[in-house]
């Protein structure tokens, strides 16, 4: 009774002091309220292709992470509160990094559940040098189709208003994050935050962390002074956006675990007594609110190689080779089939015989002139272009009987072995297949000499 009595009396005072304050009102309300776990809420995972969304998934699950990969995924997590045995399940759709998928956001993300959805957005430290643009096109995405939604707008200024008073009341007091404090306490948003207020929780997640090892410093040149100007950066994106910011590793189950309860805090109230973390720096965790500039500065504490107002992509470089860079407009290469290639050149090398039949003739030579850009004169070489022909046409047809013979058509030639003995298939020896065409070309430079 007495437990209960002091929990009364903050309540009175919060709600007397704050009578204006409607959004304290309400999250007083559900605090002190017998909480209930509902279903309707969802997370919506944002990322490109490779970042590890379906593995971080399947961990937060306990599940093993699916082989496919389709254009939207949904899973859900179990969520039960240990003080009312309360259970839900929280769903989790996972929209595929390709543009071209963005279309279904409207599906998971409408008017209807627009005050009940948190959005996650991952990059990994494996391309660090792709964050900026890759963070700020999912942040597009989202804040355009936010601008579609036909909400009233006064909705959509006390979504912003709900996530300020949030972050403004949240404060880490030694044993849990706690969210309601009175009006009068409440610190005004420090400089940088929450500038780009969407009116929705955010939480970024870099995965992958056990990748920054030494061979990773070395592949990419980078030094610890590299990483915590990596982190500076993203802490500040955080900042700006109003985001929670976790370093995370399926591997060595790096704050998997904290995540998956962080979520849970932000989206049902449910208990998160996890402090800030930052020194680690493959295990940061600041949680939405926690953060200022002065505690991000801190780092350049240890960062003398590297000033301080310094361009990321001028600093956290791409390397030239080995890693795939970022980039929307990639290029697909297909490859041809041996077989069909092949079949390929000799079609042409007919058109060339049937070209050559038709305007020389019998017996005719053709004449090919070659034009040099460094040389002012032509020079005119003569030769049998039927009878090269003829041979290039044999060879190809050899080729393709003995490609066929070893391969049945589909796998890849058998050559020679290195000691010159022949495995099967096409031998690679020298002027073993190209003895005709060699004639040829003596052939040739016989004509070419003077008289």
């Amino acid at each position: 009774m007495a437990a209960e009595k002091a929990e009364e009396l903050p309540a009175k005072m919060v709600k007397t002091q704050d009578k204006e304050n409607l959004w304290l009102d309400i999250l007083y309300e559900q605090k002190g309220a017998a909480r209930r776990l509902v279903s309707n809420k969802s997370v919506i995972v944002f990322g490109d292709n490779g970042t590890g969304k379906t593995s971080l998934l399947a961990k937060l699950n306990g599940k093993k992470s699916p082989q496919y990969d389709v254009s939207l995924e949904y899973d859900y997590i179990d969520v039960r509160d240990d003080i009312n045995g309360d259970k839900a399940q929280l769903g989790v759709w996972t929209i595929n990094g390709d543009i071209g998928h963005t279309n279904l956001l409207p599906i998971v993300f409408n008017e209807d559940n627009f005050g009940d959805v948190l959005v996650m957005l991952t990059v990994s430290i494996t391309e660090p040098w792709a964050w900026p643009k890759q963070l700020k096109h999912w942040v597009h995405v989202l804040e355009r189709h936010i601008e579609s939604l036909p909400l009233a707008a006064e909705k959509k200024v006390q979504a912003r208003e709900r996530l300020a008073t949030i972050w403004q009341s949240y404060g880490y007091t030694g044993s849990c994050l706690k969210q309601i404090i009175a009006a009068d306490d409440l610190s005004p948003l420090t400089e940088d935050a929450l500038t780009t207020n969407l009116g929705v929780d955010l939480v970024v997640v870099v995965t992958k962390t056990d990748c920054m090892g030494g061979t990773f410093l070395m592949e990419n040149d980078y030094s610890d002074e590299h990483i915590d100007f990596m982190q500076h950066w993203i802490r500040n994106f955080c900042l700006r956006h109003g985001a929670a910011l976790f370093y995370t590793s399926i591997k060595k189950a790096t704050n998997c675990d904290h995540l998956r309860k962080y979520l849970l805090h932000r989206i049902y109230g449910l208990p998160f007594q996890t402090p800030p973390m930052v020194v680690d720096q493959d295990a940061v965790l600041v949680p939405a609110g926690w953060d200022t500039l002065k505690k991000i500065d801190i780092l350049f504490e240890s960062i003398h190689g590297i000033k301080a107002n310094s361009d990321f992509t001028d600093i956290i470089k791409a390397p030239s080779t080995g890693n795939v860079i970022f980039n929307r407009n990639l290029e697909f290469v297909e490859t041809v089939d041996e077989q069909a290639f092949l079949a390929r050149q000799m079609e042409i090398l007919k058109l060339l015989d049937q070209a050559d039949a038709k305007k020389g003739g019998d017996g005719k030579h053709s004449t090919r002139q070659s034009s040099r850009g460094q040389r002012s004169s032509m020079k005119t070489e003569r030769y049998e272009s039927s009878g090269r022909d003829t041979v290039l046409s044999k060879f190809f047809a050899e080729l393709r009987e003995k490609s066929s013979a070893s391969t049945s058509g589909d796998g890849p030639v058998s050559v020679s072995s290195r000691n010159g003995t022949e495995k099967s298939g096409i031998s690679l020896q020298p002027g073993a297949e190209l003895g005709p065409l060699s004639r040829i070309a003596e052939k040739k430079e016989d004509q070419v000499k003077p008289e």
